[in-house]
């Protein structure tokens, strides 16, 4: 499957969770929902994956954390913030990086209309 295949898959469950839901939950809770969807879905999810940082020859475990990375190919980074910043773009760009996938989903899950809150990040490795 394609990582536009993969990010499609991904907003539609995305959109029901939120659809039955509503805003104003934890981050955790949407993930945990969405993780749960897509396993059942027979896609391989890895939940919470370590991104190290590299800096020249060093690879420091940092603690960063990608909440979703489905199929090794797309990354998905959950958020509850009022709105999204630069600062969460960037972050995500960053996992993608690292990670070395060329397709990230930014989903705001605090939002009215769930559309509203996605954002496609695209690593031009």
């Amino acid at each position: 499957m394609t990582e536009n295949e993969l990010a499609t898959i991904v907003i539609g469950e995305a959109i029901d969770i939120h659809k039955k839901l509503g805003p104003g939950l934890l981050e955790k809770v949407y993930v945990e929902c969405l993780y749960y969807r897509l396993v059942k879905r027979g896609l391989n999810v890895v939940k919470e994956k370590p991104i190290p940082v590299v800096f020249e020859e060093v690879k420091m475990d940092c603690g960063y954390r990608a909440d979703l990375i489905i199929e090794n190919k797309l990354i998905v980074e959950a958020k509850t913030v009022d709105a999204l910043a630069d600062i969460h773009l960037a972050i995500t760009l960053t996992y993608l990086k690292f990670a070395n996938c060329k397709l990230g989903l930014l989903i705001n899950f605090n939002v009215v209309l769930l559309k509203n809150g996605i954002k496609r990040v695209v690593n031009n490795l």
